[in-house]
């Protein structure tokens, strides 16, 4: 049997809601239906997002040294991805980073630290980061992602400015424990109930590739739509060398978009950010998946690179859509400065504005990060640029 998905998008206009069954179809449709569900997903991403793109840039305040064991992570105990690792970024650290991001096109800071959950004096320096950064960069918002809340500590990340904070659930809750032993999906589902308590916007999403079956995705979607989060970030997964994941590779482009879909039709109004895997598994359908999410990550993630800065935003203006925040007039300035950059070396093959040192790994020129010959399998580029170093970031 066959779904009519523009007679689906009609009837969620209409105020109506779509189905476990509904989502189930959008995953299992055949790969001639791609398009058709695009346009469908689209009409909805337009009526409540029209044509923008919400632009975040993350700050890896603290990387690895991580004592939970979350499978697919680079992080996580017992990794031994060769990322970067590192403690806390001093607050003039982070404002550099931040301050990259912003003067890229990004109108929201995600500061992200490893481990288990903040310590008081965690908040505090996340507390102090947040005051710096909202006095010198006026509409900022700031999302925080620490890890496990204890009680009070949202109310004061609440206090100091904060916007939003993040908290994966990250798979559904039957398949939670197979890729998590040290804490439960119950925890992170107390730690998105402390931050909407606390009044800050809950953004919650998930993995995509961990071994779950079409009903578990199914099942993750809907308890993100029951936990009323406001940003979904839809993550797929990055499959790290030293992680028990490497060599793990479930997805495609078509899936991938499907995905972002079946999202969007089951929560037609909320924030669909493709996050983290998207250059690797997306690949040419980025674009594509852009007229379903309406958000994005610039540049690099936490310990892995993107894509240059600019081709994100050339990305984005190339298929007709404008960045949430920033007018016209300000996007061609940005997208001019790169330009300027790319034409005179300043920026080097990564794309950074700020140009590129011995230990970039951005550039074709070192060897490591150059796009794929076609039908490659592209591992996971570890970060060594941006946070944690000398070398500029990628925004």
């Amino acid at each position: 049997m066959t779904t009519n998905f523009d007679a689906l998008a009609t009837r969620i206009l209409e105020g109506g809601q779509a189905s476990e069954a509904d989502a189930l179809a959008v995953l299992q449709a055949p790969e001639s239906e791609l398009l058709t569900i695009v346009a469908a997903a689209g009409r909805l991403r337009r009526e409540h997002f029209g044509t923008t793109v919400k632009v975040n840039y993350l700050v890896n305040l603290k990387s690895g040294l991580c004592p939970e064991n979350c499978n697919y992570c680079s992080q996580a105990l017992g990794s031994q991805a060769p990322i970067l690792k590192y403690s806390w970024l001093s607050k003039e650290e982070t404002l550099a980073q931040a301050g990259a991001g912003l003067r890229g096109g990004a109108t929201r800071v995600c500061m992200v630290s490893s481990g288990r959950g903040p310590s008081e004096r965690d908040i505090d320096k996340v507390v102090e980061m947040t005051e710096a950064l909202k006095s010198e960069y006026e509409g900022v918002e700031v999302c925080a992602c620490l890890g496990l809340l204890k009680d009070g500590q949202a109310e004061r990340l609440k206090s100091a400015g904060v916007d939003a904070y993040n908290h994966n659930i990250n798979t559904a809750e039957s398949h939670h424990d197979s890729i998590v032993q040290t804490h439960t999906y119950d925890d992170r589902v107390d730690t998105i109930g402390k931050a909407k308590s606390a009044g800050l916007s809950p953004c919650s999403g998930l993995i995509a590739g961990l071994g779950e079956t079409d009903e578990q995705l199914v099942e993750a979607l809907f308890a993100l739509k029951a936990l009323e989060t406001d940003s979904i970030p839809v993550n797929f997964l990055m499959p790290f060398d030293g992680t028990p994941y490497e060599n793990t590779w479930e997805l495609s482009p078509t899936r991938c978009v499907k995905i972002l879909a079946m999202a969007r039709f089951v929560c037609p109004d909320k924030e669909i950010r493709i996050a983290g895997g998207r250059e690797m598994h997306l690949r040419s359908l980025q674009a594509t998946a852009l007229h379903v999410a309406n958000s994005i990550f610039l540049g690099d993630y936490l310990t892995s690179e993107g894509q240059d800065a600019k081709a994100d935003l050339e990305m984005i203006r190339d298929n007709g859509f404008s960045i949430l925040g920033l007018d016209d007039a300000s996007f061609d300035e940005i997208l001019a400065a790169h330009q300027h950059a790319a034409a005179h070396g300043a920026g080097g093959a990564c794309g950074s504005a700020g140009g590129c040192g011995e230990s970039c790994s951005g550039c074709a020129s070192h060897g490591e990060t150059a796009a794929p010959a076609e039908g490659d399998v592209r591992e996971p580029a570890i970060r060594r640029r941006g946070a944690g170093t000398e070398v500029p970031a990628n925004a």
